[in-house]
């Protein structure tokens, strides 16, 4: 079964699932060097050691010569593991690439709904990853960048991505809720510490000028106790 998806696989997209990268960029992979020594005979298991030995994201480089990341994410299409492998790939924060490479599988397979579902939360990953350029070069991007790109952009990692529903249409569907983004959160966060030390500095004040009355009111007494005994005794 070396390039051949497993026999039991779906349609992705009603299509065969390796056939979602395209053509000429399987048929580089599979004459990599990586791809014939280090992803032959992988299962979904043993394919998480390879991806935690990932330094790098990216899709060609140099000589049109594919990444280990798109070597492994083709490798994924091809086995096509169950979902929940994939969402605790997504979900490891011990390995980045590792959630990287769940995150870039997913986006490719999943539905609109499922993916803002498991993808958003990782907007708030602030982690760098390293990204091979097609120059061969490196730079470095951040986790979220790389998530934000994978929810927008049409073609990332030399891969087209397939089409999604926009987020403000499944929001009207009610298919999804409303989301609060990390910033409009830590406002919120601040108004309700604001307004809650607001009423604390108002109570403090009611208390204070409720004690202060209370003395006045004692003081008042105290005078009129005097004046009284005072005139009593003065008429003795």
């Amino acid at each position: 079964m070396a390039n051949r998806t497993v026999s039991d696989a779906r349609n992705i997209h009603g299509t065969n699932p390796q056939y979602l990268l395209e053509k000429i960029i399987r048929s580089r992979i599979y004459e990599s060097l990586y791809w014939k020594e280090d992803c032959f005979g992988l299962t979904a298991e043993s394919l998480i050691d390879k991806a935690d030995q990932l330094t790098c994201i990216g899709g060609q480089y140099g000589n049109q010569k594919p990444t280990e990341f798109l070597c492994l994410t083709l490798k994924l299409l091809q086995l096509q593991p169950e979902k929940e492998i994939i969402i605790d790939f997504i979900r490891n924060e011990d390995s980045k690439y590792l959630r990287a490479l769940g995150a870039f599988y997913f986006r490719l397979i999943g539905d609109s709904v499922e993916i803002y579902k498991y993808l958003e939360p990782l907007l708030y990953d602030f982690r760098k990853l390293r990204r091979r350029l097609p120059d061969g070069a490196y730079d470095i991007i951040h986790m979220d960048e790389f998530i934000d790109s994978l929810l927008r952009d049409e073609r990332v990692c030399d891969t087209i991505m397939p089409r999604i529903l926009k987020r403000q249409v499944l929001e009207e569907n009610e298919e999804l809720e409303p989301r609060v983004s990390f910033l409009e959160d830590e406002l919120e966060q601040e108004a309700l510490a604001a307004k809650k030390k607001e009423e604390e500095n108002k109570s403090r004040s009611r208390s204070r000028s409720s004690s202060r009355v209370s003395n006045l009111c004692i003081i008042y007494i105290y005078l009129v106790i005097i004046k009284i005994f005072n005139f009593l005794f003065f008429s003795l």
